[in-house]
């Protein structure tokens, strides 16, 4: 049996990366803020759901000492939890707003991977992914916070592969531009505004210039790309 834990797995990209990884032979670990979301969603896929706040050091280690206690292993983290925040240009952009998208989108990421980073370099295998987004490689206007969070995701990454690359522990990382969720009828945007507020035609039509892309990509592209790393 093989485990795999999803931050963040609950709706939108991660539901759909859960549901790749259910459908690979996987017993999935829907880890959400939205615990009661997790459960409903791990009981479709005939796995585990559990509360999670990825910004909460103490809460990755629980999370990973529950899954470990239940299943003896975890084989994949795919970190994918993440927040936009606020759009505002950087002379206006709040403190505490700055601090908060941090501590979930690049903190949350580290928080989770080194929770479960023992167990797999003690078995000697594991692979970890992270969804980070083209915003940390190009930069978005008026997202300073989502696009150096992400940048740090990209250079953690980086870090640590190399770190663990030799023990049996291989990380990638997934930098998706225009993806499409719906949420009263509207797309949302990986990068601009899905989670948090819907993106307007402008701000994908900035996005699809940005990242080279002629559409809009779909959530079990992604799902597929993550599916490739492993």
């Amino acid at each position: 049996m093989r485990t795999a834990i999803v931050t963040g797995g609950a709706k939108g990209i991660g539901k759909a990366i859960a549901g790749r990884l259910a459908h690979d032979g996987f017993t999935v670990v829907v880890a959400d803020v939205d615990e009661p979301a997790a459960i409903t969603e791990a009981a479709v896929l005939s796995g585990m759901g559990i509360g999670v706040d990825v910004s909460d050091s103490a809460a990755a280690k629980r999370m990973a000492a529950t899954v470990l206690h239940r299943y003896g292993s975890i084989d994949v983290l795919v970190n994918n939890a993440g927040i936009t925040g606020k759009a505002a240009p950087v002379h206006e952009y709040p403190d505490d707003e700055w601090r908060r998208v941090m501590a979930i989108d690049l903190d949350g990421v580290f928080y989770c991977t080194k929770a479960v980073l023992p167990s797999m370099l003690a078995k000697g295998s594991g692979r970890i992914i992270n969804i980070a987004s083209i915003s940390g490689k190009e930069g978005n206007p008026n997202m300073p916070a989502y696009s150096t969070a992400k940048a740090g995701v990209i250079g953690f990454t980086k870090a640590l592969g190399k770190e663990v690359a030799t023990r049996g522990v291989y990380v990638n990382c997934i930098t998706p531009a225009v993806i499409e969720t719906w949420n009263v009828g509207m797309s949302r945007v990986v990068g601009i505004g899905w989670r948090r507020g819907l993106a307007n035609s402008e701000q994908i039509a900035a996005q699809l210039q940005v990242s080279s892309a002629e559409a809009i990509g779909q959530k079990t592209e992604l799902a597929d790309a993550d599916q490739a790393g492993r």
